[in-house]
């Protein structure tokens, strides 16, 4: 039965290769490197205490390592959900972000990438159609491209969030709005 709102817990996967080298990762597939499984392990021991009932996540390897981690910490099932997969690069996946920075200004304006409102749309829906339907918490675990979008949609003072690897926020839907409870949070690394 629910007893009112529950947290959504935004969580960013951990580190891989290419986070590490500052590239565009988007819809490569690179498995969590050897940080990125010590950050899996912080934020599940982070979240465990937090009523944690469903974990969802991007069907990508890095965001599932991350999830299954968590969800085996907390005692819960992973279902992925492609709306909350990562931006769609095109053909600057891989690249070294600065330098498709420098070419284009942003890269929004490089051609051929997703577009943000695209990202917010797919991923707001998923949002609220998760929104109320568990009996505790629930986790996404998802991507910079996709949190940062949310964070700034709900509150625009989010816009300086720095969303590191292996952070959570935490949202609250209220009355039918969102709100940004917590931002950027990040466990501290070795207590797993």
């Amino acid at each position: 039965m629910n007893d009112g709102p529950h947290p959504l817990l935004l969580v960013r996967h951990g580190q891989t290769a290419l986070n590490a080298e500052g590239r565009l990762r988007g819809l490569a597939n690179p498995p969590l490197d050897e940080t990125g499984i010590a950050e899996a392990r912080a934020v599940a021991e982070a979240l465990a205490s937090r009523g944690v009932v469903e974990v969802r996540s991007s069907p990508l390897d890095r965001a599932v390592t991350t999830a299954r981690i968590i969800a085996e910490r907390c005692g819960c099932a992973v279902e992925t959900d492609s709306a909350f997969n990562d931006r769609d690069y095109g053909p600057w996946t891989g690249q070294v972000k600065q330098e498709v920075v420098a070419e284009f200004g942003s890269v929004d304006a490089a051609p051929g990438v997703e577009p943000l409102s695209r990202i917010l749309e797919r991923a707001m829906c998923a949002l609220d159609r998760l929104a109320g339907a568990s009996d505790g918490a629930v986790c996404v675990v998802t991507h910079d491209a996709v949190i940062r979008p949310l964070l700034e949609a709900i509150d625009p003072a989010s816009r300086t969030a720095r969303v590191r690897t292996g952070s959570w926020s935490e949202l609250l839907l209220e009355h039918g709005v969102w709100s940004v409870v917590q931002l950027d949070q990040e466990p501290i690394l070795g207590t797993a």
